[in-house]
Parts: structure tokens; C-alpha cells; sequence
């Protein structure tokens, strides 16, 4: 009571509401028939229910402070790892490039490159390798027809007459002599898989070193491959192979009146024609070979044939390859078989000579004749020098004035050839000539002209013990010609070398021959730039050997 009493009315009142509560806390009788084996207590706590969802909070509290800590950590890691990506995308890429600039692979053979972007090619020309491939080549064309022989090797590398004079390593292997474009094809597929360098040898005329072989390798010589294959004089045109040379095939196309215009030269082949894209004593009226050769059967650096076009004279069809390959002088590849323009033979010929008081007189007398449209066969100019050692040489049945000249070739019908006699004449008597002889029969007109064939062999005639040649060839536009000359030969004269001019002046081209010994090589350096500089200030042209015209 004293108990009770000393509660206050609130927490009486809070102990009366409790009372129920622990009332139903007190054991009860299970509803089962026994009893005495199971008594039920309700829990204080939630129920099945409640702690389940109670649970399935608390893991769901956990998992997202899991996933915050886990955001918190990238964001804390990310820049470090970001840097440390680029720093490896930057190490990797600067050692890529390093490798590939000390490394760099081959180009790749079917593309297009810009020459500074090209590897030269990789021979192999050692012992082992070209005795082997001798042993292929003998399979092919037969051992008589292989040749190392020290003679035929030397002859192959150089000329006496070449104003390039190569180092003595400069020389081939072997000497190989094929019969047929097949053959041809077979050598070349031998030398393409065993990388074996290979240069093309006709006629051997060359001035300039066309045939020497710089990288060594083999000398492909077509001294078997000399026939005429077929003349089809209804269509004016003729088929041959590349040592058929221009005098021979001239004196087979007299019996049918039919005539080929270019003559670069005695001795020439029609390989190393087209190889060189020749001009000649014919090129004012004729022009030169370019417009002399329909087609070409060509093996390429491979040993694959092609043929660059029909015998047709009209063709308007796709590119032009045969003039890709005339005047690409065996870099592109070598010529088997080519089929020639023809014309019909003039019914009449003559020859006249003019002599002058000096080279700018005759210059301006062939500036005059191509001026006024005279259709002359051929103009030629030698200089007093060149004159002088052809007399020297004796190399002709007269003697010559030595003064500046002028060889003119006239032809057509009998009228028109006295009618073009007659006018250039009168021009080269206003030009201030000295002497005009005109030839009155054929024996005169090989007499005349036999001077301009033997320049070259006149000057060389006069070297002293020890000199080298050197030819140089330049064109300019006409209205040049007189300037050009009259500048070179002054130049020439000042040096105090051997010299002389010689050219096809009908076209603005000339040549100078110059002697000289291993002390003068210097000068004549000097005096060729000069000459190659003063062509080339007047929109002209060169082909002139300037580098290695001596050994080193």
C-alpha cells in the first residue's frame, strides 16, 4: 500500500496499462491434446516478418556504403591511372616511330613513291651468286654463248670514244648472247630472282656511257638477235630486231625504193636507237626516232613480254608506251623486236657545202633557210677547228677549207631539188658566205658529205698521249642558235683545250668534242657546266655525260 502509494498518478498509471502484458507473457496451455509437451511463449520482439525485413535493410545499408567507399576510391585512382595510360600510349608510340625510321620496311613495289622516298635496289653480284646464275644462263642459251672472256668483258664495259671513263670495277660478270625474245624473257627471269643487275648492248656507239655496267652484273648483248623479220612494203613498214643496224637496213630497203630516215651514226643498232631515242643528220626534215617506231616487243626487268601496240600507224587508243620506252635507254626494259616507219626513197638527192668567216655567219644562214620554211634533208655545221682536223686526218679524198661550214642534203623530184639548191644559195651569199660547192653527181655527194661523217674520228685522230674525249649535246629554240654557238665556241677558244663543234643545226642542236688530259680535267669541267648553264638559261635541253668522265 505504502508502495503503491508512493508511485506518482503517472507511473501508476503506466504500471495499471502494462499489467495486460505481462498478463499474456504468463505460460499458457498449448491448444493440443498434449499438452505437457509443448508450451508457446510470445517474443518480446518483432515477428518472423518484421526481422526479415529488418535484415534485408541492413544488407541493403551495407551494399550501398559499400558502393559509396567504391566511388570514392575511383574517383581518387582515376587520374593516376589516366596518366599512366598515356604515358605508355607515348613510350610505345615514340619507340614505333624510332624503329620504323632505323628500320623502315621495303617500299612496297606496287605503289607510286616520290624518288626521295625510294631504297636503291639491293643486288647481289658476289662470287658464289653469278657463277651460279653463269649456270643457268649456259642452260639457256648454250655455253658457246656465255661468255667471261677478258676481251668481250672490256669491250662491254667501255669505249675509247665514250666521254664516260668508268672505275675499273665498273665491268660485267659475263657477257650473255640470246637469239630470241624467248631466251631474252628466260635470262631475265634468272637475273630477277637472283637480283643480278643487267644492261643492254647493240651497236656500242654510245658517247655517253649508256652501256657501261656501274653495278656489275651481266652484259645482255643481241649480236645473234640481227634479222630483218618481215617488210610490209604495202603499209610502209618494217619489223627487225635490235642489232640490225641502220646502214644495213637501208641498203636491203633500196632494192624496194623504200628508205628509214634516221641515221644517228655509223655503226648504230636499232636497239640502242630506241634505246636512246636517236636524232641524226636527217632530223630537221625527217625528225628523229620517236617518230619512226609504230611498235615495240619489250621484256621487262621480270622477264614478262609485252608488245606495246598493233602495226596501225593510227592509234588513239590508251597510253602511249612505245614512246615510254624510246629514249628510256634499257631502264624500263629491253627491246626485242621493233617495227619501223618507212617512207619512199626520194627520186633525187644532192649535196651542197658553204664555208663562212666565222660561226656566228653560218648560225645565222641556218636561222635564214629554217626561218623562210626551206625544206632541206639535213643542215650540219663544223667549226674552222673541226675542219682543220679532218684534214689532218686525211680521212677524206679532198682538202677542205678551214673556216666555219655548212653541209647541206637536199632531195625530192630533180626540179625541186635545183629549185632549193638555187635559194639556199642566195641565203648563204647574204649570210656572207666564202665558197658554195653543190655536188653534180653521186660519187661528188659522198665526197661532200664524208666529211661530216668523220668528226668525231677526225678530232680523236689529233689526241695526245693521255687525253680522254668528251662529247657534250645541247638544243636550244632557234632563235637561240647563234647566240649559243657563237658564246661557246668563244668560250672553248678561251680554255685553250682541243676542241671542235659539230651539230644538226636544223633542229638547234650541236655538239662539242672536247681533248683533254688528267691535269685539264678541271677546266673541261668548267668549260661543259658553262655550256650545259648557258643551254639551259635559254630554255634548251641537255644530254651531256658531266660526272665520272674519269677514273677516280
Amino acid at each position: 500500500m505504502s508502495q503503491l502509494a508512493s508511485k506518482t498518478p503517472r507511473s501508476l498509471g503506466r504500471t495499471l496499462a502494462t499489467a495486460p502484458a505481462a498478463a499474456a507473457r504468463r505460460p499458457q496451455p498449448c491448444a493440443a491434446l498434449k499438452a505437457t509437451r509443448c508450451v508457446r511463449y510470445k517474443s518480446a520482439g518483432p515477428d518472423f516478418k518484421g526481422q526479415m525485413v529488418e535484415s534485408i535493410s541492413q544488407r541493403l545499408q551495407r551494399e550501398k556504403a559499400d558502393l559509396e567507399r567504391l566511388g570514392h576510391l575511383t574517383e581518387t585512382s582515376g587520374a593516376g591511372r589516366n596518366w599512366s595510360i598515356t604515358f605508355m600510349l607515348a613510350f610505345v608510340g615514340g619507340a614505333s616511330f624510332f624503329l620504323g625510321s632505323e628500320f623502315p620496311r621495303d617500299p612496297d613495289p606496287a605503289s607510286t613513291l616520290p624518288l626521295n622516298a625510294t631504297h636503291p635496289p639491293r643486288h647481289k653480284t658476289g662470287k658464289a651468286e653469278l657463277e651460279a646464275a653463269w649456270a643457268d644462263f649456259v642452260e639457256v642459251v648454250g655455253k658457246e654463248n656465255v661468255s667471261t672472256v677478258s676481251d668481250d668483258v672490256q669491250q662491254h664495259a667501255i669505249s675509247d670514244w665514250s666521254s664516260h671513263q668508268p672505275d675499273p670495277s665498273h665491268k660485267p660478270f659475263c657477257v650473255v648472247y640470246p637469239a630470241s625474245t624467248e631466251e631474252v624473257s628466260a635470262i631475265m627471269k634468272i637475273c630477277h630472282t637472283r637480283r643480278i643487275p643487267v644492261v643492254g648492248y647493240s651497236g656500242g656507239t654510245s658517247l655517253e656511257g649508256h652501256f657501261t655496267p656501274t653495278r656489275g652484273g651481266i652484259s645482255i648483248d643481241f649480236a645473234r638477235m640481227d634479222k630483218i623479220l618481215a617488210l610490209h612494203k604495202d603499209d610502209l613498214d618494217v619489223v627487225v630486231q635490235p642489232a640490225v643496224g641502220w646502214e644495213h637496213l637501208n641498203d636491203e630497203l633500196a632494192d624496194h625504193n623504200l628508205f628509214f630516215p634516221p641515221d644517228p651514226g655509223p655503226g648504230a643498232m636499232i636497239g640502242g636507237m630506241v634505246g636512246t631515242g636517236c636524232s641524226g643528220t636527217n632530223a630537221y626534215r625527217y625528225g628523229t626516232m620517236r617518230e619512226w617506231v609504230l611498235s615495240l616487243t619489250v621484256v621487262l626487268a621480270d622477264g614478262t613480254v609485252i608488245k606495246t601496240r598493233q602495226r596501225p600507224r593510227k592509234s588513239s587508243a590508251g597510253y602511249d608506251l612505245t614512246k615510254l620506252f624510246i629514249g628510256s635507254e634499257g631502264t624500263l626494259g629491253l627491246v626485242t623486236e621493233a617495227t619501223l616507219k618507212l617512207t619512199v626513197k626520194p627520186s633525187s638527192s644532192s649535196v651542197a657545202v658553204a664555208s663562212f668567216a666565222s660561226i656566228r655567219d653560218a648560225a645565222n644562214c641556218v636561222a635564214s633557210i629554217v626561218g623562210d620554211g626551206i625544206q632541206v634533208a639535213a643542215v650540219e655545221i663544223l667549226d674552222d677547228d673541226q675542219m682543220r682536223f679532218i684534214n689532218a686526218a686525211g680521212a677524206t679524198s679532198r682538202e677542205w677549207t678551214e673556216a666555219p661550214t655548212l653541209f647541206f642534203k637536199f632531195t625530192g623530184t630533180d626540179s625541186g631539188v635545183k629549185e632549193q639548191i638555187s635559194i639556199v644559195r642566195g641565203i648563204a651569199r647574204k649570210a656572207g658566205s666564202k665558197t658554195f660547192d653543190f655536188a653534180k653527181s653521186k660519187d661528188e655527194q659522198a665526197e661532200l658529205w664524208s666529211a661530216r661523217k668523220e668528226a668525231l674520228w677526225s678530232t680523236m685522230a689529233v689526241k695526245r698521249p693521255g687525253d680522254h674525249v668528251w662529247t657534250g649535246d645541247v638544243a636550244v629554240p632557234m632563235s637561240r642558235l647563234t647566240d649559243i654557238i657563237s658564246e661557246t665556241k668563244r668560250d672553248l677558244k678561251m680554255s685553250g683545250l682541243t676542241s671542235s663543234i659539230v651539230g644538226h643545226v636544223g633542229d638547234g642542236n650541236f655538239h662539242i668534242i672536247l681533248l683533254y688530259n688528267d691535269k685539264e680535267r678541271e677546266l673541261a669541267e668548267d668549260c661543259v657546266h658553262r655550256m650545259v648553264k648557258r643551254a639551259v638559261e635559254m630554255e634548251g635541253t641537255v644530254t651531256v655525260s658531266i660526272l665520272e668522265c674519269v677514273p677516280s
